[in-house]
């Protein structure tokens, strides 16, 4: 796999793929606003993918010109997006991981029952190991759902959009601060 592409090159090279499946003209201000970058960027970043290979000119008329993605193009969304699954399923293990211990131990405690609070994209995992470790998994999309009291026998997890507070005094994990231990390695 080649490791020069950026994340902005790939948004280009894919919005170059799809210009071609719906028969559309992408102009270089369209990929700008796509991408989030300047124009002199992707007229710089457009350069570069000719001079790879990833893509073709073709001049329309005087003014417009048709970005045409090649095969090598093709074959590089496909590596980049190979890479990125494989980066998405080596996270997915350690989230599993991380979050398998943590109920096994509230299993180990004697806990009931995991309650999530939020919207959370790590939930099936949640939910998969209370089923495993014989909790029950309860949610809440109510941030504020646990201001009621929460019973001792419940541990609460809380979504990866809820901050970090140390307020709590009840048994709680916050995804967003178990997802930064995991980043460090701690």
């Amino acid at each position: 796999m080649n490791n020069d592409i950026t994340d902005t090159e790939y948004i280009i090279l894919e919005n170059l793929y799809t210009q071609d499946q719906n028969d559309m003209i992408l102009k270089q201000r369209d990929l700008a606003q796509l991408a989030r970058t300047s124009l002199g960027m992707i007229n710089s970043i457009l350069k570069r993918m000719a001079q790879k290979g990833w893509i073709s000119v073709k001049k329309l008329n005087s003014r417009n010109v048709r970005y045409i993605i090649t095969l090598e193009g093709i074959n590089e969304i496909f590596h980049r997006s190979y890479g990125y699954f494989k980066r998405t399923i080596k996270n997915i293990a350690c989230y599993r991981d991380a979050i398998n211990e943590i109920i096994e131990n509230a299993a180990e405690k004697k806990l009931k029952a995991v309650l999530l609070l939020g919207t959370s994209d790590l939930e099936f995992i949640i939910e998969h190991s209370c089923n495993y470790y014989g909790l029950s998994f309860l949610k809440s999309a109510d941030r504020y759902f646990h201001s009621g009291g929460i019973d001792d026998s419940t541990l609460v997890f809380f979504a990866e959009d809820i901050p970090f507070s140390q307020e709590e005094d009840f048994e709680c994990v916050f995804i967003s601060k178990l997802l930064l231990n995991i980043k460090r390695g701690i």
